[in-house]
């Protein structure tokens, strides 16, 4: 029986995947899409116009990115709900991972819309499906923090899921991340970096978090461009030596009396510990 509170000329949202570097990467679906809408919802509208440009395709644009979405959303709900049919599309790859797009599909979920997906590159997987890390199960995780502290709790967090994980992350801050993950997860955790990916420049690296960080000091142009992350998640060969209660009384009673990587020195030198697998226990199992 069909939903009498969607009106008979409602339009379509298209969700469409385009190009993250290689634009013969877009699919024959997605430019055909492109020439029956009757608008791009688009989170740059010059960026994406270049894409349209190379394909001859003319459309009418409507901004809608991380700053404007939950307050234009219903704009174009409004729009679909007269009929005419949209395409949402990002800056590159898939929309509404780490780009903007939820709010309106939410909406337009709500609203009744149908809503058609347009399959097509995704860098996230593309990076780990060329990574040799295990792609079975994963976790996204998209960007980590831009502070220090927040994002060195978050990896904390992180520390023992044995699944795959992703990330995204810029070239400005490239550095200060795999610097926090080492000190984190360990230098020895494997981890590969897929950088401009499908562009001119592509390098697909990987290596323990010692061995990348020397890798990347060697030469400044190996952190530029679009970068990809995907790090081996915890292994049983991996994971923490066993902390006797002894220790690990010491260690939480010095903790809550002096800064973590000082208590985690003491501890290692007194049970001949390793200081950094103490130090990676209390990131993970004590609060600040």
């Amino acid at each position: 029986m069909k939903n009498s509170s969607i009106p008979e000329q409602s339009g379509v949202l298209y969700i469409v995947a385009t190009p993250i570097g290689n634009l013969e990467d877009i699919t024959q679906r997605a430019l055909n899409i492109f020439q029956q809408v009757d608008l791009i919802a688009a989170e740059d509208t010059r960026h994406s116009g270049l894409l349209l440009s190379h394909y001859g395709i003319k459309k009418p644009f409507f901004a809608l990115h991380d700053h404007n979405e939950q307050q234009k959303a219903a704009v174009l709900v409004e729009k679909l709900q007269q009929g005419q049919n949209i395409a949402l599309v990002s800056d590159a790859g898939t929309p509404l991972i780490s780009d903007p797009g939820f709010h309106l599909v939410r909406h337009c979920r709500q609203a009744g819309i149908k809503i058609v997906p347009i399959p097509g590159a995704c860098a996230a997987i593309t990076a780990l499906c060329s990574s040799g890390i295990a792609s079975d199960r994963f976790c996204f995780e998209g960007f980590l923090p831009a502070k220090t502290k927040a994002r060195c709790d978050k990896l904390a967090a992180l520390l023992d899921e044995p699944r795959t994980l992703i990330f995204y992350e810029s070239t400005h801050r490239i550095l200060d991340t795999l610097a926090d993950m080492q000190q984190v997860f360990g230098g020895e955790r494997y981890i590969v970096m897929a950088r401009e990916i499908t562009k001119t420049w592509e390098t697909i690296y990987g290596a323990s978090l010692n061995e990348l960080i020397a890798w990347l000091a060697e030469d400044s142009n190996r952190i530029k461009g679009e970068i990809v992350l995907v790090v081996e998640g915890k292994t049983a060969e991996s994971s923490d030596d066993e902390i006797s209660p002894q220790a690990l009384k010491l260690f939480t009673l010095l903790a809550q009396e002096l800064p973590l990587k000082k208590a985690a020195a003491i501890v290692a030198e007194c049970f001949e510990y390793k200081k950094n697998t103490l130090y990676q226990y209390g990131l993970a199992h004590f609060k600040n």
